[in-house]
């Protein structure tokens, strides 16, 4: 491998990375708060990007715009979803049974979408669509620098949310030790409906940010849904720091894979290293002290 080839390689692995980092962000914020494994995550990311292609198809204007919607109106679902379905579930085999839950709800999601807009490939085309830039020699795509972007700002945004405010004080407290936050004062049942609400709004900024530059159908969020599980096993269910830095990891990773051994064999990496990270550290190599120190 050359070395203009390995610094592009490189190059885009940091902006995959970056995306992978904001999609499997709300994975690990469900489980954080509530224990919940949630499937369907994948299957709102693919609506957000249909919301967002539809948009786009409607208006002419540009699809981040649609943010202006997709994200408070997934915010409110995510809340409503978590009180009228998640708490209906038993707290001793909530995690068990949120999977089974969560799985129909995805299904659900795949066929509203084909009713509603059939099974045919959709595609965002920008007037931006096919731009690229030289940096140092390495060209890149416009809209992965946007996307890269975008997922830069959300995490930020959340970053500061959950460092900052006195509702991410609440909500890392409810992650950390939920019976000593109820001590505390802290309504619990109110931090777990927001937090899954925050969760889901992740979901509406990445699926916008995956339609700039992804070729979208129905059954997409499977292709999704295992290399997210693998992020954040492999960062620490629960964190997202640790969730950050192992999407930039394997986002790497898979990136320079890419060249030696094609798209499809270099996507194994995020099952090899779920395996190898179930089988040597099940609480993933980031989750515990900066979990704590976040």
């Amino acid at each position: 491998m050359s070395g203009s080839l390995l610094f592009q390689s490189l190059v885009l692995g940091v902006l995959l990375g970056g995306l992978n980092a904001l999609l499997a962000a709300g994975l690990t914020l469900y489980f954080g708060v509530m224990r919940v494994v949630m499937i369907a995550h994948s299957a709102f990311l693919i609506l957000a990007a249909y919301l967002a292609w539809y948009f786009n198809q409607q208006t002419g204007l540009d699809p981040l715009l649609s943010l202006f919607v997709t994200v408070p109106l997934f915010f409110v679902v995510g809340i409503g979803m978590q009180r009228l379905l998640i708490t209906r579930l038993r707290p001793a085999t909530l995690t068990m049974m949120s999977v089974l839950l969560t799985f129909a709800i995805a299904l659900f999601i795949e066929g509203m979408i084909g009713f509603v807009w059939s099974g045919t490939q959709r595609r965002i085309q920008l007037p931006y669509s096919g731009s690229n830039i030289e940096f140092f020699g390495a060209r890149i795509a416009v809209v992965k620098l946007i996307a890269f972007g975008l997922a830069a700002v959300s995490l930020a945004l959340l970053y500061v949310i959950l460092k900052k405010s006195r509702f991410g004080q609440a909500l890392r407290a409810t992650i950390q030790h939920p019976e000593a936050a109820k001590l505390v004062g802290v309504k619990t049942d109110r931090i777990a409906g927001l937090g899954f609400g925050l969760g889901l709004a992740t979901a509406a900024v990445g699926g916008t940010a995956l339609s700039l530059d992804a070729t979208i159908y129905p059954s997409l969020h499977w292709h999704w849904i295992g290399p997210l599980m693998a992020i954040i096993v492999v960062g620490g269910l629960g964190s997202i720091p640790g969730t950050a830095i192992a999407a930039m990891v394997l986002g790497i990773g898979q990136s320079l894979l890419q060249v030696e051994i094609g798209t499809t064999w270099a996507q194994t990496l995020f099952y090899v290293a779920l395996f190898g990270t179930l089988m040597l550290r099940p609480q993933g190599f980031f989750g515990g002290r900066l979990a704590q120190r976040f």
